[in-house]
């Protein structure tokens, strides 16, 4: 087990839209210290001292990861999240690419999953409009929270504070 108490949040921006939404996120959470990590510099041991985690990362393309959660995909497969609470969110724009919209959610989330990881945050599907997506949970709920700065900017604010408090049973 980790023995960090706090919460690694892991995150990987392109165009600085999900570091934005990093920082959004840190200064609300008001239940647990969180550090913060890109994943372009995170390591297997980073992972090994914590059993809390925030992992966000914006979908790109046909649903792609993001170029550094891309290039360090082939690690974060190798580690054991036996024992680890572990939530994600990510971002996507759900009517340029409704048939991929926030994958990323689900690509990372499945993986943490395989490696014996306990997913929270799970988020409603609804007020959503999109096709298909790697990260349903199930029929009305994603793996984690999705937000689109691209379509629904105006809606992130009250999205992120709602799922914290999801975040608050978990991580305390």
């Amino acid at each position: 087990m980790g023995k960090n108490n706090g919460i690694l949040l892991v995150y990987g921006s392109d165009t600085g839209m999900t570091e934005e939404i990093t920082h959004v996120i840190v200064d609300e959470c008001d239940f647990n210290e969180i550090n913060v990590v890109e994943v372009a510099n995170v390591t297997k041991d980073d992972f090994a001292a914590y059993d809390y985690f925030i992992l966000g990362l914006p979908t790109w393309y046909d649903g792609e990861l993001q170029s550094d959660w891309e290039e360090y995909f082939e690690e974060f497969k190798t580690i054991d999240f036996t024992g680890k609470t572990v939530a994600v969110f990510g971002l996507g724009d759900q009517y340029g690419y409704p048939q991929y919209f926030v994958d990323g959610i689900g690509i990372i989330a499945k993986e943490v999953l395989r490696n014996g990881g306990e997913i929270v945050g799970h988020w409603s599907t609804e007020f959503y409009d999109f096709d298909e997506s790697k990260a349903l949970y199930n029929e009305e709920l994603f793996y984690g929270l999705a937000l689109d700065e691209d379509n629904q900017t105006d809606l992130s604010s009250e999205r992120i504070t709602d799922w914290l408090e999801i975040l608050r049973k978990h991580f305390n």
